[in-house]
This record gives structure tokens, C-alpha cells and sequence, in this order.
């Protein structure tokens, strides 16, 4: 953790227990890891077995199903804790999956699907990923054309999904598909249900997309061919599963503006240790308030958007509306992370370039951030339709 930053106001005794656990086994995972991984396409398995075999994988799952049963705050705290230890989006990305990934099982699967489904996740004897974009629709979710036939006690599922997470590893998939075409259905929302099955590589082509960051996280095209899913791993009612992603996605907003937050924490840490080492012109660079100036500035602006991922958690946690909060939230971490990293670059000079300094892998992966899983785009049309009122402009 850095000392450039302060948590204590923020957070309860018992959340700085939680940073300090984290941060312990983060400690053991350096600077040379996270640029291996990256460098050489491997998924930090170890890193994510070792936070499981800790129980850091079900934050927000209930007790009952195996998890830590803690709030979205916390799992802010973690996704921050994870990001700023050097980890970055490689190794917070997979780490808080269960956080969102899994919510809409938590709060609208059977019993028994909570009993089959989540203990394995936590126990990482199950790996899932997240299905839902698709190449021809992009962030219109409600225009998916990925379609599940019923035939008798399962569905047969034909299409394609795009940009889906940990697929190389995962052996099970949360899935949204067609049940009804938007011609059936009044809504282009309805018709939309959710899955949680198996990732059977017989029926589904899985390939690698090579990515300019985050190489550690694997992405991926789906190409689903009459993939079989029981209908007993439908979650929730049929054509309804459009209103069940929604629920993970204010806590998907919330703990990816922590990890925004954590990699600017990171790249600037980096930064002002450089500056006050490296002397030019026989004086640390430092000195200079071109240099200065702009870390300043960064500094303001990451504790102010923390300030707001802390408040977009603590009124989802209270049950409270919390979607353009949470939405801004992400805007501002993901623009001050992008900033903080460009800066820190600079501030590095030539060396910035060079990977051993690690600052422009963190480059590259604060552009990931601002484009996903929510473009700035729309999160201003959020913005300007739900909070200023103007008129829908799409």
C-alpha cells in the first residue's frame, strides 16, 4: 500500500483489516510476476488459487454458500487493494468476477442452483466467465442475436459473443441469449434469458483475441454451435434475464472504478519515486514543476474519484439508487487512471518506453478500463438523460 495515499478516514476498522489481508498476499506476487504474466500470456492461476485458498474469491457471496458475505464497499477495498499492489487490471479483473459475475445466481437462482452453482466458483474447482457482448451489437445489449431453442427439458444455443473474459480457462459460462425474437415481444428487453451451464468445448469454439494491454486476462470470441443447456440451469424466469444482468451491474461499475483507482495509485507511486531518484542537470527531476505539476494534479484527482467510488458503494450497500453515481464513479476513476499513467510515462522520460519500469504496461492497461465495460460515451448519455433530463439522444 502506498504512503502517498490515506484510507483511514474512509474505511471501517474492519475494512482496514481486510486491506491489510489482501495486501499480504499480494506481497508475494512482485513487480517481475505481473510483467511475466503479461509479457508471456499466462493467467495468474497461482495468484487467484491463493487468494480462494484465503476466501477472497466470494466477497458478497452469502455464508451460506460458502462466501465471505461482505458488502460492496468491501469488495471495493479488495478490487483497490489488488490493482494498486502492481497486480493492475490483470490481476484484479479475475479476482472480483464473482462480485457481479455471479450476482444475478445469488439473487435470482433456485436454492438449489445457489448450492450447485457457487461453492465450486469459490472453491476455484468450477472457473466461469461472463457471455453477454456480442461482434454486431456492441454495448446494445437488448439487440443480442444469440438465440436458445427449448426442446424438451433443454435448450439449444446458436450465435456468437465477443470480448468474453477467463474463457480459456472457464469450464462454465453465464450466458444471455435470445428465447423469443424482438418481433415477439412488445420490449426489445424482453425475450432476453439468463443461463449459468456448462462451457463445453464440443459445442463451442473459444479464440484468444491478441489485445494491445492485459495480456495476462485472456479475451475471447465465442462461436456457439448447438451448444445443449439443461433447462434446469436457466436462472429465473424465461425471457427475463435482461432485468437479472441489470442487478450486477452497479457493483460491476463500482469495483472496476476501484481497480481504475488502484492502477492510478500504482503509476503514480512509481512516478514520484522515479522523480525524486533520477537527477538530471545535477538535481532530481523532481525539483522541476513540470514535473510536479501534473503528479499534483493526479494525486487531487484520484482521491477525489475514490471519494466517489466510496459513496457509489455505500448507497447500493443501503439499498439506496445508486446507477449514475456508480456510473460516474467509473468515469472519473477511469479518466484520472488513464491520466495518472500517461503521466507517470512522461514523468519516466525515455525509460517509460521500456517495460522493465513497468509504467507502460499500466499505460496500456488504463485504456482497457476507459473503454470497458461501459464506454465514457455513454456514461454520459446516462448522465445527461437520468440526471440533467435532456431527451434520449440514441
Amino acid at each position: 500500500m502506498s504512503e502517498l495515499f490515506s484510507m483511514e478516514h474512509l474505511l471501517t476498522p474492519e475494512q482496514m483489516l481486510i486491506r491489510e489481508s489482501v495486501s499480504k498476499i499480494c506481497a508475494n506476487f512482485d513487480d517481475d510476476y505481473w510483467l511475466n504474466c503479461d509479457r508471456n500470456k499466462i493467467f495468474p492461476e497461482d495468484f487467484i488459487k491463493a487468494l480462494a485458498d484465503n476466501g477472497w474469491l466470494g466477497l458478497t457471496t452469502p455464508v451460506e454458500y460458502g462466501g465471505a458475505g461482505l458488502s460492496v464497499t468491501d469488495a471495493a477495498v479488495v478490487s483497490l487493494t489488488i490493482s494498486e499492489s502492481g497486480a493492475g487490471p490483470n490481476g484484479a479483473t479475475p479476482s472480483i468476477m464473482s462480485v457481479f459475475g455471479m450476482h444475478p445466481v445469488i439473487k435470482h437462482g433456485t436454492e438449489e442452483q445457489k448450492q450447485r452453482m457457487l461453492p465450486p466458483v469459490l472453491k476455484r474447482e468450477d472457473i466461469n466467465c461472463f457471455g453477454v457482448t456480442e461482434p454486431n451489437t456492441g454495448l446494445d445489449t437488448t439487440r443480442l442475436k444469440t438465440f436458445a431453442k427449448k426442446n424438451g427439458d433443454h435448450y439449444i444455443v446458436n450465435g456468437q459473443k465477443l470480448w468474453t473474459t477467463t474463457a480459456q480457462q472457464a469450464n462454465k459460462i453465464l450466458l444471455i441469449a435470445r428465447t423469443k425474437t424482438i418481433e415477439e415481444t412488445s420490449r426489445p428487453i424482453d425475450g432476453l434469458s439468463l443461463f449459468y451451464t456448462d462451457l463445453d468445448r464440443d459445442y463451442v469454439e473459444v479464440r484468444r483475441i491478441p489485445k494491445m494491454g492485459g495480456e495476462a486476462v485472456d479475451s475471447n470470441q465465442l462461436f456457439i454451435d448447438s451448444l445443449p443447456v439443461p433447462e434446469a440451469d436457466r436462472i429465473g424466469e424465461e425471457g427475463k434475464g435482461f432485468y437479472y444482468l441489470l442487478d450486477g451491474l452497479n457493483p460491476e461499475r463500482i469495483v472496476i472504478a476501484a481497480l481504475c483507482v488502484g492502477l492510478g495509485r500504482l503509476a503514480l507511486t512509481k512516478a514520484v519515486s522515479y522523480a525524486k531518484e533520477r537527477i538530471v542537470f545535477d538535481r532530481p527531476i523532481g525539483m522541476n514543476q513540470g514535473i510536479q505539476h501534473p503528479l499534483a494534479e493526479c494525486w487531487t484527482e484520484l482521491e477525489a474519484a475514490m471519494l466517489m467510488v466510496m459513496k457509489a458503494a455505500e448507497l447500493y450497500d443501503k439499498g439506496e439508487p445508486c446507477g449514475h453515481i456508480a456510473n460516474a464513479a467509473k468515469y472519473l476513476a477511469s479518466e484520472a487512471a488513464f491520466k495518472t499513467c500517461t503521466a507517470a510515462v512522461m514523468t519516466h522520460g525515455g525509460m517509460g518506453y521500456a517495460k522493465e519500469f513497468h509504467v507502460e504496461r499500466y499505460l496500456r492497461d488504463s485504456v482497457r478500463v476507459r473503454l470497458a465495460p461501459i464506454s465514457m460515451q455513454l456514461i454520459l448519455c446516462h448522465i445527461s438523460e437520468r440526471v440533467l433530463g435532456l431527451p434520449k439522444s440514441y
